[in-house]
């Protein structure tokens, strides 16, 4: 997931109209670091203070490399912003939004937005296994063995997917949930991004199957689908 600072292919630009960010009470400053440690999962690829991933760029100064309209418009709509990210729409109320982009941008001068240049959708990433790559595999790793590059910067360590012994215990609605709605939903890590405003059902039912293939597994008995019953037609008499 990235990116609040990687550069934007940039087509022209918007005019701001927003104003100079003004610093956060010590209350709201609290409240949203609390939030972003405990209920959202930027820190699961960003980093903050020395804490959080390494996947995507540090926003501990992000306001000094930003301009405010930029920090509002990743937070709101990563791939609006600048298509071709991973980095994923977070849902939350509208309320905490504007709390933690008051906070990331406290200092920000307002500037003008860059407008990326629209990108075609590349076919080849609707394949189960290009999209765990894409999406997965910084913190999963590459073969689901949960030692991604990500993976030693994060308090938890992620979910292995190649562990027949744990998938075997989770249903398949259980792994679409967790890529949909991410972990907090499900009393899990909250670093664990919720991918359901990002993706399609169907990619997301995709990378469960890619999962399977990882794990070489099945869900628990009870998940999957009953076998049809056989039917043996009784012969009519004459």
């Amino acid at each position: 997931m990235a990116v609040l600072c990687a550069a934007p292919r940039a087509s022209g630009a918007q005019q701001s109209t927003g104003a100079p960010t003004s610093p956060l009470s010590a209350f709201d400053s609290a409240k949203a670091e609390a939030l972003l440690r405990t209920r959202v999962p930027c820190l699961g690829c960003h980093a903050i203070g020395g804490t959080g991933g390494r996947s995507a760029p540090d926003l501990t100064h992000v306001a000094s490399r930003r301009s405010a309209d930029y920090i509002r418009a990743m937070v709101t709509d990563p791939a609006r912003a600048l298509p071709g990210t991973t980095m994923p729409r977070v849902p939350m109320p509208a309320s905490m939004r504007e709390l933690l982009i008051a906070y990331l941008s406290a200092g920000a001068t307002p500037g003008a937005l860059l407008v990326s240049s629209p990108r075609a959708a590349d076919s080849s990433l609707r394949t189960g296994a290009s999209l765990y790559a894409r999406y997965c595999a910084a913190c999963h790793g590459e073969r689901g063995t949960g030692d991604g590059p990500n993976a030693r910067y994060l308090p938890v360590r992620p979910a292995m997917h190649a562990d027949p012994v744990a998938m075997s215990a989770r249903s398949d609605d259980r792994l679409f949930d967790a890529v949909h709605g991410g972990g907090y939903p499900l009393g899990r890590n909250a670093m664990m991004p919720a991918f359901g405003e990002t993706l399609t059902r169907q990619e997301i039912w995709q990378l469960v199957r890619h999962m399977r293939t990882l794990c070489g597994c099945a869900g628990p008995a009870w998940s999957r689908p009953a076998p049809a019953p056989s039917i043996n037609p009784t012969p009519l008499r004459r």
